[in-house]
This record gives C-alpha cells, sequence and structure tokens, in this order.
C-alpha cells in the first residue's frame, strides 16, 4: 500500500497528517500529487467525499517557501462560504507544519476587515463574488500568486459564477499552476478547462457519469403528505448520528423547523437569507452534535463535509437526477457509510420513479412496493400526433 511518504510528501507534513491519523492516501491523492507537487497543470474529476481537498492542498504547501515575499502564492477558489471555511480548515495543521498563513475571505463579513490580513496570507481560500469584489476595489492584489485551484468547478458554474471567475483569473500571473477538482470535466467545464490551463494532466476516479455515491444505502419510502413531519421525526430519532434534510426552497426550511420544534425536536435550519453568523452558529451545533438534525436547501448544503451525517432525508424531492447525487453526496463520504431516504408522495410517485430508474435505482424504489413507472411518451404532433402518422418519441 502506497504512503505519503511514497509520493513525496515532506516529512513535515506526513508527520501533520499522521497526528490527524491519515496515514494512507486516498486513489485521487495517488493520482494527483506527485504531478501537482512538480507544477504540472492538473485536471482532476473525483466524486464528492473522495480526499480531493488534502489532493490539491498537499501540493500547495509543499511548493511554497515560507519565507515568500509576494503574497498570496496560493489562491483557492471554492463556490461557497461554508465550504471556504472547510477548506481553510483542512489547509491549517499541514500549512502550520510547514510555517505557512492561510486565511480564508467569503460574504457575509466586513470587506475591509478581511482584506487587511490577506498581504500575510500565504495560501488564499475565496469565494468568487467576494474576492472579485477586494480586487476591484484594489484592497488584494494578485500578481503574486503562483498557484491556483478551482475547487467544485462544476457547482462554480452551476451557481453562475463564470463571470466573477473570469475577471479574478485576468488578475491572475499568466505564468502559473492552475488546477481544476470537478465533479465532471465535460461540456462547459471542459471548455473552461483549455483556456484556463497549459497542457494539463488528467485524472479521473469513479464512475464517468457519476451517477450515486454507490457507498450509500438508498430507500425510497411512500407517505401521505400529512405523514411527512411525523416519519421524519421517527427516521431522525433512530439514525445513529445526525439527519441532514433537504427542501426545495428557504420559505419550506423555516417552516419545517418551526414545525420539527413544536413537536419537541431540536433542529437548527440554513439557508441563503440567514447571516454569516448564524450559519457559522448552525453548522457548529450540529457539527458538535448538539442538535440531531439540520434543514437546508441544496445552495446552503453545497459543500457541506461533516462527518457525522449518517442519513440523508430528501424531505422534499430533488429537482433533478444531478440534484439527488449531491445531496447523497452529504453522507457515506470517504469511505463511511450512510443512508440516503427519499419521501414519495402520491402525486410525486412518477417523477420519483422514473428518476430512480435513470439513476439505476429500480430495485430500491421497489422494495417498499411501489413500480418505477414507464418513460413518458411525447408526441411530436402534439394531441393528434397519433392520427397523423407521427411516431412517438421517448423523453430523455
Amino acid at each position: 500500500m502506497l504512503t505519503f511518504r511514497d509520493l513525496g510528501v515532506s516529512e513535515a507534513v506526513v508527520r501533520a497528517l499522521e497526528a490527524r491519523g491519515i496515514e494512507s492516501p486516498f486513489p485521487i491523492q495517488v493520482m494527483v500529487i506527485e504531478d501537482a507537487t512538480s507544477g504540472r497543470d492538473t485536471l482532476a474529476r473525483s466524486k464528492t467525499g473522495s480526499g480531493k481537498t488534502l489532493g490539491f492542498a498537499i501540493p500547495i504547501v509543499d511548493q511554497i517557501d515560507p519565507g515568500e515575499e509576494r503574497r498570496p502564492a496560493a489562491l483557492v477558489l471554492t463556490p461557497t462560504r461554508e465550504l471556504a471555511q472547510q477548506v481553510s480548515d483542512e489547509f491549517e495543521d499541514i500549512a502550520r507544519a510547514r510555517k505557512l498563513r492561510v486565511m480564508a475571505v467569503y460574504g457575509g463579513t466586513r470587506v475591509r476587515e478581511q482584506s487587511k490580513g490577506v498581504t500575510s496570507a500565504h495560501i488564499l481560500i475565496a469565494t468568487p463574488g467576494r474576492l472579485d469584489d477586494l480586487v476591484e476595489r484594489g484592497l488584494v492584489i494578485l500578481d503574486g500568486v503562483r498557484i491556483f485551484v478551482l475547487d467544485e468547478a462544476d457547482r462554480m458554474l452551476d451557481m453562475g459564477f463564470q463571470p466573477q471567475v473570469d475577471r479574478i483569473v485576468r488578475h491572475l500571473p499568466k505564468d502559473r499552476q492552475t488546477m481544476f477538482f470537478s465533479a465532471t470535466l465535460d461540456g462547459a467545464i471542459g471548455r473552461i478547462a483549455e483556456v484556463y490551463t497549459r497542457n494539463p494532466m488528467r485524472h479521473e476516479v469513479g464512475s464517468v457519469e457519476m451517477r450515486f455515491v454507490e457507498e450509500a444505502d438508498h430507500r425510497f419510502i411512500p407517505v401521505a403528505p400529512q405523514d411527512k413531519l411525523s416519519t421524519l421525526a421517527r427516521l431522525a430519532s433512530e439514525a445513529s448520528g445526525s439527519t441532514l434534510v433537504f427542501v426545495n426552497t428557504k420559505r419550506a426550511v423555516d417552516h419545517l423547523a418551526r414545525q420539527l420544534r413544536a413537536e419537541g425536536v431540536t433542529v437548527v435550519a440554513m439557508h441563503g437569507d440567514l447571516t454569516q453568523q448564524a450559519r457559522e452558529r448552525a453548522l457548529s451545533r450540529f457539527e458538535d452534535g448538539h442538535v440531531g438534525i439540520l434543514v437546508a436547501t441544496d445552495v446552503a448544503a453545497r459543500g457541506l463535509d461533516l462527518e457525522r451525517i449518517t442519513l440523508v432525508v430528501n424531505y422534499d424531492p430533488p429537482k433533478d437526477d444531478k440534484g439527488y447525487v449531491h445531496r447523497v453526496g452529504r453522507t457515506a463520504r470517504a469511505g463511511r457509510s450512510g443512508t440516503s431516504i427519499t419521501f414519495v408522495t402520491p402525486e410525486q410517485l412518477g417523477d420519483v420513479s422514473r428518476m430512480a430508474a435513470r439513476l439505476d435505482l429500480h430495485a430500491e424504489f421497489e422494495q417498499e412496493g411501489m413500480k418505477v413507472s414507464p418513460p413518458r411518451v411525447v408526441f411530436s404532433g402534439g394531441a393528434r400526433g397519433k392520427r397523423s402518422g407521427l411516431r412517438p418519441r421517448r423523453r430523455r
């Protein structure tokens, strides 16, 4: 079995990892670390929870000299403030081992207060919107950046951050190392990677389609609308760890949290309208185990990497297949086990069953006595398509 020493990782970083109980690299780390440490541009596709953060954190820490005068020397962009803070935390021990300073900047805090520490930080972790603002105000200079990482690049694009990222990249030196870490490297992400990188090494882990987290136990439960609340409370009480509950709107987050509290259930809520302080307080209480249930929207939960989550409940079904993959990815991370449960009301039966079929979860869906619906048929000629001799076209 390969070790971090076999990959050429410095002794100081190896010892810092061992102090955290991390002794063997994950597959994505094995693939990426040597190329990235040598300064090569790198494209890495890996499913969520696969250890990718250390895949770029270790090479960054081992390449930067503590005496580096032009700072920041490395920049990591992440799509959300929660992920920015988590990435910063992941860097902390190994950066300290090499006497490097890490700083995270993101929205929800005062601009000038955050900008003060950037010039002394070797490694800057940032969200695109806040960093773009700091750069445009002249409060942050990026001409010393030698290593640039786009983390969760596909999420960045999905959330509409490409204009900010493009503006930030224009302020970076052309002679730099660029790394992309993403759930997909095809389509728009692939085209952007071609522009930003030079002769990159490409590494991929897992199935090309990344259709679902294989380590998770998938369940679909038929439930009447009026029984959803009591069913959720029962499932959460039976869970061995923490429960992450997904609903589709910010209003639904607050409503469900109030209902659960009325039932005597301890719960915290997270959505985009909360202040940064409120979000951090909610996450802290949830992560520490003081509260067993976190109710959130998809956007609010992007990038969460919390070890205690053993159950994900889709109180509202996800809007599409990609949303399902993202939600399930909050559990069963980095080899840990976990369960995903999706509530299915009678009116949702058709849509959810077709999603299960596309994700190759037929058997899991039918375990509760439900049947997978056939694909919808759309007539090209409208309601009279059959009469006019047009053949039905299956909707993909």
